[in-house]
């Protein structure tokens, strides 16, 4: 044991933390590709079986009687978003798709070769269903080169021969050839003449639960591992429009105007009046290799197109009239073959989710567009840009109630939703407990559906291990299942008047501080990368996306992640607890210290974000802040100060909700991580200082202190185990 131990960690010293060139979409979509097939794949089958064994201690029914539908399904945006990244078209999308396939059928493969080892009974001996013997007979026929691969030996073994075929087929699968399977539907039909032939000839304990969880595999992964989602930007469509309809001032009409046309042409079905460019005809590939994708794949392989800054009703229609001119329609139906998706984003746009879902489906040409589709309809809400605009308290209040507004709305039109939460890794841009985040929810958000992302290196911390990753499906199931069951019984935690007062004033205050300091005074981002090691973090060869989102500039344009990620290295973690100082104090002032404590421990919303902030709080360390201070000029060293204050407002609003004495006394585990972290953290941060102030120095162009300040920056997240 120690040798391996021993063997691992020189090799991690010995590796590089950090590429020499930028990651390409094939590498991420390799990495994410390793936690489906090597991770997720493996463990599905046993948190069912973990479910039916705790409904068999509950209830007495056998496990091999109960019939657990679906529960969990995964996708990805790896590959599919193109937003700020022009290396993502149509291309990308088959070829992932295609990736996606290709790693499940093989993994299909090596396990029906692998049961056809184990599944050795011989007929003559076991009983046989007579339609898996038939279906042998046609196998024969269909798939001549089969009864080469069998050994003369194993004829009278009938699992094992046709389980040989299977495989075969899923062969020709993978190589596109005409015997290979058309459908998911045919692969899991011959797997389960295998399970249902067992079933009925004494073959429970004798290969039929392996059988079950590679039909399980195939009911959650199908023929493309994944659901890829699409997302791309309103302002790119509007721009596609424009060059259509040949209007220059397109982008400049009011939402009203530009709904009121998009809104005619898709009812006129007419199409566009002039040439597009180049970025038009991508845009319309796109929706083309959607519906390409969908037929080869199947109709799970491609999910939500995402319209990431939707405002208004024209946001949504614009793709809708774009799919259109690509002739992406249902050929039944005559409607678009596809589910739009808005991102609400902005805290206006929170605001305004309720009124432009209204309007949506108020529009007789998009409710025809729903009903196509099943009337059902799925929304986004985004946590991390919302965080960098108006702060951590005032983003989480606007989500709170943009998620009311939404199902409020839905529910009453008789649409089926689901609030999908676009969150980060990091709890300043929406990361965190998933239980928390399914319980701390508005009453009926959660129809029944928890959809969620998860990314950075929450990936590796939920997923990483097999034990973990089974820990953190049960921690959502969990979770879903407790508050779906408390909202159908009418039990739902829906807050009280005299809460969502406290929330308001939270909200407000927060938000006024958290702008006054980091919009409104034109120096803090020059603060902001002064006292950061953000122009290292720019320079890292980390994503495919690039750092700073074009046509913007200062803070506007960079995002959201690498803001997160520059606090934390520098032990600021500004993002996660600035303006709760003054929210919090304003709401005690307001509406009294009691008010806000009974609020705490009946309003899971206010409970979760208190207990976000004091974790946020607790992981800051001003003091080690202070050293990266000397590294800005002498002019904007007044910025310290207030952040202290503020700090010690928050850190004391706190702890007199809760009734602590010191931070985290709640959570000795994670107050006991924090304590033994630090002495080894502090002199990464030190060393990372003197580093930044050498390599400025230096015109940033020595190679060697840029190389050891990636060594700190990695050291520092591994750290914290955290990078935003």
């Amino acid at each position: 044991m120690w040798q391996r131990v021993r063997l691992e960690l020189t090799t991690s010293w010995q590796t590089e933390d950090h590429p020499r060139e930028r990651l390409t979409v094939a590498d991420e979509r390799e990495h994410v590709l390793f936690y489906l097939s090597e991770i997720l794949y493996r463990i599905l089958p046993t948190f069912y079986e973990e479910i039916a064994l705790s409904l068999e201690r509950l209830y007495g029914a056998a496990p091999e009687t109960i019939d657990i539908p679906v529960i969990v399904r995964f996708g990805s945006l790896v590959g599919g978003d193109m937003d700020v990244n022009p290396e993502v078209h149509a291309k990308t999308i088959r070829e992932t798709l295609l990736r996606h396939q290709q790693v499940i059928l093989n993994a299909y493969f090596l396990e029906c070769q692998e049961l056809a080892q184990k599944l050795s009974q011989s007929a003559s001996r076991a009983g046989v269903l007579p339609a898996l013997t038939q279906r042998i007979e046609q196998y024969v026929t269909l798939l001549p080169g089969t009864r080469s691969l069998t050994p003369a030996r194993h004829d009278r073994m009938p699992y094992r021969v046709f389980l040989g075929q299977i495989a075969e087929r899923l062969r020709a699968t993978y190589d596109g050839r005409h015997t290979g399977y058309e459908t998911t539907a045919q692969l899991q039909r011959d797997v389960q003449l295998v399970a249902d032939s067992l079933k009925a000839n004494k073959g429970l304990n004798a290969g039929y639960y392996p059988v079950r969880r590679l039909l399980r595999r195939i009911a959650t992964f199908g023929f493309h591992l994944a659901t890829l989602d699409v997302r791309q930007h309103s302002d790119v469509h509007h721009q596609v429009i424009a060059q259509g309809f040949g209007d220059a001032q397109w982008c400049g009409r009011t939402p009203a105007e530009r709904t009121a046309q998009l809104t005619a042409a898709l009812e006129s079905d007419r199409g566009p009046t002039a040439a597009l460019d180049a970025l038009g005809r991508r845009t319309l590939a796109v929706f083309d290799a959607i519906v390409q994708a969908r037929h080869r794949f199947g109709a799970q392989a491609v999910g939500y197109y995402i319209v990431r800054g939707a405002c208004g009703p024209d946001d949504v229609l614009a793709p809708l009239l774009l799919a259109r001119w690509a002739e992406a329609c249902d050929k039944q139906s005559g409607q678009v073959a596809l589910d739009i998706a808005p991102m609400f984003e902005s805290a206006a746009s929170l605001e305004e989710s309720g009124a432009v879902m209204r309007a949506l489906l108020a529009d007789p040409v998009y409710r025809r567009h729903l009903e196509s589709r099943g009337s059902y309809q799925c929304a986004l809400v985004g946590y991390s840009e919302t965080t960098k605009e108006v702060g951590l308290c005032a983003s989480r209040f606007a989500i709170y109630r943009g998620q009311r507004l939404l199902a409020g709305v839905l529910r009453s039109a008789g649409v089926r939703h689901v609030i999908f939460q676009g969150r980060g890794g990091s709890i300043a841009r929406g990361g965190g407990r998933i239980d928390a985040l399914a319980r701390s929810a508005p009453a009926d958000s959660v129809n029944g559906t928890l959809c969620l992302t998860e990314q950075g290196d929450v990936v590796t911390q939920n997923y990483g291990l097999q034990p973990i990753a089974l820990r953190t499906l049960e921690r959502a199931f969990n979770a879903l299942a407790l508050a779906t069951h408390a909202s159908r019984q009418g039990r739902a935690s829906a807050e009280r008047p005299e809460h969502l007062g406290c929330a308001v004033t939270i909200a407000q205050a927060s938000r006024a501080a958290w702008r006054g300091l980091v919009h409104d005074d034109a120096q803090f981002y020059d603060y902001f990368r002064a006292v950061t090691p953000i122009d290292v973090i720019e320079r890292m060869q980390i994503g495919s996306r690039p750092a700073m989102r074009p046509g913007a500039q200062g803070l506007t344009a960079l995002r959201a992640v690498l803001w997160v990620f520059a606090w934390t290295q520098s032990r600021h973690l500004l993002p996660g607890w600035y303006g709760a100082g003054a929210g919090l104090d304003a709401a005690i002032s307001t509406h009294g210290l009691d008010r806000l404590r009974e609020a705490y421990a009946s309003w899971p919303f206010l409970r979760g974000l208190v207990d976000d902030v004091e974790a946020m709080l607790a992981r800051a360390d001003l003091q080690m802040s202070s050293h990266y201070e000397a590294l800005s000029p002498v002019g904007l060293r007044r910025y310290l100060g207030p952040m202290q204050a503020e700090y010690q407002r928050a850190r004391e609003g706190v702890l007199r909700i809760k009734g602590c004495a010191e931070l985290l006394d709640g959570d000795a585990t994670l107050q006991r991580a924090i304590q033994l972290r630090n002495p080894y953290v502090d002199p990464m941060h030190l060393m990372q200082v003197d580093l930044l102030r050498r390599w400025r120095a230096g015109a940033r162009e020595d190679h060697e202190l840029f190389d050891a300040l990636l060594a700190t920056i990695s050291g520092i997240a591994h750290g914290l185990q955290s990078t935003g």
